[in-house]
This record gives structure tokens, C-alpha cells and sequence, in this order.
């Protein structure tokens, strides 16, 4: 962000310059697409929602000479008008971002996980067991450890913009900025991004390749966050996988890669079509887990990430495309069931997403449509049933609803256009 006045340029801190005079500011790439509101609370925290409010109302604020509502977004490069004054504690001063004091071990950890780092990214290769964020009962995580890489009081505290399960290792993506942060989401709920998973697999899929199409919903209970497959009022789940080499029909190593980003999508769906990730007790049971010298760990590896960076200088933005080595216990499982490493990475992903289809988006939106009409007319049908029927006598029959997690129908699969659904079972457990 650069600052100049009416008259003569100025910094931000300038004290006198600024309440005299109308001051211009041109927006960042690092507040490029944010609201104007929070432009204010980011760079001038002293001027508060209020003062922010009456200004837009009154016409005082401008955006390259156009008046603006707070809620609008400004774009880098922009200028904002901003009037002299409004300063609701004028003492009060940018809070500088709260850095964690790391210990060296600690700071270690941290940079021995980078594997890329550019000008809006630092990719980390994340080890199994290791938190992404933390939790109630999680004290040791990466984004804990996000303060080893600011150097200076200036450098801004890098952020996450996806995760990873606490099991599963591979390519993290950490944006150095809020305005990397910013356009890396994007591109992540846009499916522009690409995402390439290794796993073993129990046994081995019927098909060689294709794609699982199960709608996945939160499973209700006290067991920890679980998924299950509901038809009817799950969100849309596709995952496309390709067998790359089989140990007879004991396991299988597989290609995954996520078409949406539902939690657990990827365990989920290979343990409902019967063939659970090795080690994924939570979904696959007791049958996860492989005899002999397989680890019990869990097998499932962000193996490749292809997005595209913000332009942030000379010479920056274009595609990044980054792969992270196995850990360990995968790296021994593979061998011992003789698999060649070089198979998948010889075959590479395609550099463009697959578009979502205009069916696919239309079912969405008639699912979400359907779901909202049978929530807010239930409570009217209720109502209406009861006060027009009288009370029956002795126990009331049920209606043979359908008992809560049971699958309405068995996934979807199938290579190009899928297969016809067949009937349901429990998923694993």
C-alpha cells in the first residue's frame, strides 16, 4: 500500500499530513479483492466501522473516483480517497500480527518440512501424525509453527489455505500473504487446483480406472467427526482413481484424485466401494490393516499439487507444480509388496481440471433447493397431521423411515459414463 496526500506525498504514519489533508492510498496486491471495510481495519485500524460507514454514506470515500458502500471490494492498484481525521482512538496504532516465540528445535522442524518456496508460497511435505491445525486436544500442529518463517516485524505471518487430515502426509500449501492466501483459495474452491494422491489400497478394484460418485454427509453421533454416503441429502463427492500396480489380489497401490474437497472424501469413498485405504482403522475396520511387514499406518500421500501463483513482481506468478517424497513407513510398505515408484510419476496428471459439467451444476442447486423445501415444510406438515388426526390408540406404527447413516444406495462407479447404481450397505466401520 502507498499513501500521498492532496499536496504532497506522505507515509501512513505520517501524523500532521494526514488529519490536514485528503489522503490517497493505492491498494496492494496483498489487499487486491478484499472489502473495503476490511481494507480500513488492515491499514487504518484507528478509524473505526462507524466513521468507515458515514464516510461511504456521505460520499467522502472514493474509489478511483467513484463512491463506494463498505461491503464493495477494491482490486489492486485502485486509489482510495479517504478524508482527513475519523481517527477513533487516535492513539492507537496498527497491531502488529502475534508472533509465537519458537524454540530452535521447534524452528528446525519447521524449515526441514519445506520442499518449494517462492514469492507468495512456501510448500511444505507434511509427515504422517502431524496436525494441520490445532484443536482442543491438539497442542503440536503445523500452523503452530507458521511464526519460524517470519524473519522480520514486517513480514507478514504466512497463513494456510487447505489442510490435510493429522494422518495423511504429502504437499501443503502455505501462502506467504493474505493476498496469496486470498487468490490460492480461489483457485482451491474453483478446482483449478490440481491434486494427485498415492494410497494402498486392501485388494484390488474391479475396474482399473474410473470415477466414485457418492454424495458424503457428516455421520450423526459422539464418535468424532465421521462421513458416511447419503444420496439424498449429501453433498456432491467425486473421486477419479486409476489402479497403477497390484500385489495380486492382496492390495493394490492407486492414483487419487479429488474432483470435490469434502472432509475424509478420499478414505471414504475407497472403503465404500470395498477397498479401504491400508492402515484407515476409522473407515475400513479391522480389514484395513495388512498382514506381515506392512506398516499400520495409514497409506494415503499428497503426492503432487498444480496451481496456479499471484503475479506479485517481475518474474513471479505462472504454474506451480510440486511433488513431495513418501514418508517412510509408506515408502517400506511399497517395496515390501514390490511396487515401482517411477509407474505413476511416469504417467503424469494433465495440466487443466476438468470442468463441472452444466448437469452437474444443476443438480447441486435442485439438491440444495430440494433439501431447504423439506426443512422449512416439515415443521408446517407436523403441525397440520396433528391437529388433524385424532390421537391413536396403543403404539403408533412406524413408517418405515429410513434408520439415520444407512446408504440409499451403493456409489456410483464406473469409467467415462458411470454405471447404474446398485443396492446399499453400511459402510465400514
Amino acid at each position: 500500500m502507498t499513501q500521498t496526500s492532496a499536496d504532497e506525498p506522505a507515509d501512513l504514519s505520517a501524523d500532521k499530513a494526514a488529519t490536514d489533508n485528503v489522503r490517497q492510498f493505492t491498494v496492494s496486491e496483498d489487499d487486491g479483492g478484499i472489502r473495503l471495510d476490511r481494507w480500513f481495519k488492515r491499514n487504518l485500524p484507528q478509524i473505526g466501522f462507524a466513521t468507515v460507514s458515514r464516510w461511504a454514506r456521505t460520499g467522502q470515500i472514493r474509489v478511483d473516483g467513484k463512491r463506494v458502500k463498505p461491503e464493495d471490494r477494491v482490486e489492486a492498484g485502485q486509489v482510495l480517497r479517504v478524508p482527513p481525521g475519523g481517527e477513533d482512538a487516535p492513539a492507537a496504532k496498527k497491531a502488529a500480527p502475534r508472533v509465537r516465540t519458537l524454540s530452535p528445535e521447534q524452528i528446525a522442524e519447521a524449515k526441514a518440512m519445506v520442499i518449494r518456496e517462492t514469492a507468495s508460497a512456501i510448500v511444505l511435505n507434511k509427515p504422517p501424525g502431524l496436525a494441520t491445525q490445532g484443536g482442543s486436544k491438539t497442542t503440536k500442529h503445523v500452523d503452530g509453527l507458521l511464526d519460524a518463517f517470519v524473519e522480520t516485524e514486517k513480514t507478514p505471518r504466512p497463513r494456510l489455505v487447505h489442510r490435510l487430515d493429522k494422518d495423511t502426509s504429502g504437499v501443503l500449501l502455505i501462502a506467504r500473504t493474505p493476498g496469496a492466501a486470498a487468490s490460492f483459495s480461489k483457485r482451491f474452491a474453483g478446482r483449478s487446483a490440481r491434486k494427485v494422491y498415492w494410497a494402498l489400497v486392501v485388494g484390488v478394484p474391479k475396474l482399473s480406472e474410473g470415477v466414485i460418485d457418492a454424495p458424503l454427509a457428516k455421520q450423526p453421533g459422539t464418535g468424532g467427526e465421521k462421513m458416511h454416503i447419503d444420496e439424498e441429502n449429501g453433498a456432491a463427492a467425486k473421486t477419479r482413481y486409476r489402479v497403477v500396480e497390484r500385489a495380486g489380489q492382496r492390495a493394490a497401490w492407486v492414483e487419487l484424485e479429488p474432483l470435490t474437497g469434502r472432509t475424509h472424501q478420499l478414505r471414504v469413498h475407497m472403503a465404500a466401494i470395498g477397498h479401504p485405504i491400508v492402515g484407515d482403522g476409522k473407515y475400513g475396520g479391522p480389514d484395513s490393516f495388512l498382514t506381515g511387514a506392512v506398516s499400520r499406518k495409514m497409506h494415503l500421500h499428497a503426492r503432487r499439487l498444480i496451481i496456479s501463483e499471484p503475479k506479485v513482481g517481475e518474474g513471479t506468478g505462472g504454474k506451480l507444480d510440486v511433488t513431495a517424497e513418501l514418508p517412510p513407513h509408506f515408502a517400506m510398505s511399497m517395496d515390501v509388496l514390490g511396487f515401482d515408484q517411477s509407474l505413476s510419476d511416469a504417467s503424469p496428471m494433465g495440466d487443466e481440471a476438468p470442468e463441472r459439467t452444466g448437469e452437474e451444476k444443476k443438480q447441486a442447486a435442485r439438491r440444495h433447493f430440494k433439501q431447504a423445501r423439506k426443512e422449512s415444510r416439515a415443521p408446517r406438515r407436523a403441525r397440520g397431521d396433528a391437529a388433524a388426526k385424532p390421537k391413536a390408540k396403543g403404539k403408533p406404527k412406524s413408517k418405515g423411515a429410513r434408520p439415520v447413516g444407512k446408504l440409499a444406495g451403493k456409489p456410483v462407479v464406473g469409467k467415462g459414463k458411470l454405471a447404474s447404481k446398485g443396492p446399499g450397505r453400511k459402510p465400514a466401520r
